[in-house]
C-alpha cells in the first residue's frame, strides 16, 4: 500500500510529537513554520520542503494529508483553506476558536468529502481505551458519574505566553486542558443537557481563567465533575468513572504527569472491600501514533471520522457557553 504523503503546519512541540508518530503508513515531505526548522530539527540533505507560508504549503498536489498544530486562533483559517483544496486533515483541538468558522468549514468539509479528524489524542490513551472495552462488556454496571482533574503548574512567565492570551487561544485552562476533560466525558456519558460551572483566575495575572470548575448533566442522567488547572504545581491527570458495579480510576498519562495506569475496582455481591485489577501502560505516550492510525483508516476505508468537526463544535459550544455564563469577554 501507498505511504501517505504528510504536510504539517506549525512545527512547534505538538508538530514533532506528530512528526514522530506518522508510522510506517506515512512519510513527512513538507513542513511549515514561522521559524526556520531546517537548520534545527532536520538534517541538510532531508528531501523535506519546508515554508515559512502555509499557504505556500497547502498548495502541494502530491500532499494526502495536511497536520495543523498551530496557535488556536490559527487553526480555522488554515483549516478552512485545507479544506478548500480537499485535503485530508487532522487538526489539533479546539479547531477555531468561534464557533461561525466551524459552521462555515463543517458546511464546506460535507461538501468536498474530505476526511477530517481533530486532535482530541486522549480519548486514544492505553487506559481510556481499555476503560471503554470494560465500560462496552458491562462490566462496571449502568453508569452514574465521572469525576477528573487535570492540570499543570505553568513556569516562570507563563502569563506572557499564547495560551494565556484570549485573542489567541480563546480562553485560558477551560479551552485548553478543560476541553479534553469535557470530550471525554461526552465520549463516555453522551449528550450533555445542562452545564453549571466557575472560572477563576487564582495567580497568574492575565485576563483568563487558570481554573475550571464544571458540571456536566447528560441526557441519561448522569453527571461529570470537572476541574481543569494551572495552579496544580505537579503535573496531575486523574480520570474517575463510577457505575453500580465498581469504578474505574485512571492516573497520569506519560511523561511529567506520570506513567498510565488504570484500576478496576470491581463490587463484591456482598459489598465490602472491592476485587482490585491494575493495569501498567508503556511510559512512551503511544495515543499520538494510534491516533494518527484511525486517520488512516478513515481514509483507507471511507468511514466518518470520529471524533470530527462535529464533535468539535459541540465542545466547543460548551465551552464558550460557560465563558457567557461566568461573563468573560472573549466568549463571540
Amino acid at each position: 500500500m501507498k505511504k501517505f504523503k504528510v504536510g504539517i503546519i506549525g512545527f512547534g512541540l505538538v508538530g514533532q510529537k506528530r512528526a514522530k508518530n506518522l508510522g510506517p503508513k506515512a512519510e513527512l515531505v513538507a513542513c511549515s513554520d514561522i521559524i526556520n526548522i531546517k537548520k534545527k530539527f532536520f538534517k541538510k540533505n532531508s528531501k523535506i520542503k519546508f515554508f515559512k507560508n502555509w499557504k505556500d504549503l497547502i498548495k502541494l498536489k502530491e500532499l494526502d494529508i495536511i497536520i495543523i498544530s498551530t496557535v488556536h486562533n490559527l487553526l480555522a483559517p488554515i483549516l478552512l483553506e485545507a479544506c478548500r483544496n480537499k485535503k485530508n486533515i487532522l487538526v489539533e483541538k479546539p479547531a477555531a476558536i468561534h464557533l461561525k468558522d466551524l459552521s462555515k468549514i463543517i458546511k464546506l468539509s460535507k461538501k468536498n468529502k474530505n476526511k477530517i479528524r481533530v486532535g482530541y489524542n486522549h480519548r486514544f490513551h492505553s487506559a481510556i481505551i481499555k476503560s471503554k472495552e470494560i465500560i462496552d462488556k458491562k462490566l462496571l454496571g449502568k453508569l452514574m458519574f465521572i469525576k477528573a482533574s487535570y492540570g499543570h503548574g505553568g513556569r516562570l512567565g507563563y502569563e506572557k505566553e499564547w495560551r494565556m492570551k484570549s485573542k489567541i487561544s480563546g480562553g485560558g485552562e477551560l479551552i485548553d486542558q478543560g476541553s479534553h476533560l469535557i470530550d471525554l466525558s461526552t465520549f463516555f456519558l453522551g449528550k450533555v443537557k445542562k452545564v453549571t460551572s466557575k472560572l477563576e483566575n487564582f495567580f497568574w495575572n492575565t485576563n483568563v481563567d487558570d481554573n475550571a470548575f464544571i458540571t456536566l448533566e447528560f441526557k441519561n442522567n448522569c453527571i461529570s465533575f470537572l476541574h481543569a488547572s494551572c495552579t496544580e504545581w505537579k503535573n496531575n491527570f486523574i480520570f474517575e468513572i463510577y457505575g453500580t458495579k465498581g469504578k474505574l480510576k485512571i492516573e497520569g498519562k506519560g511523561g511529567s504527569y506520570g506513567r498510565e495506569n488504570l484500576v478496576f475496582y470491581k463490587m463484591n455481591k456482598k459489598m465490602g472491600p472491592p476485587i482490585i485489577k491494575k493495569w501498567f501502560f508503556s511510559k512512551n505516550d503511544n495515543s499520538w501514533k494510534t491516533e494518527l492510525n484511525e486517520l488512516y483508516n478513515d481514509i483507507n476505508y471511507n468511514r466518518n471520522s470520529n471524533p470530527g468537526l462535529d464533535q468539535a463544535y459541540s465542545v466547543l459550544k460548551i465551552i464558550k457557553n460557560i465563558y457567557k455564563a461566568n461573563k468573560y469577554d472573549h466568549c463571540s
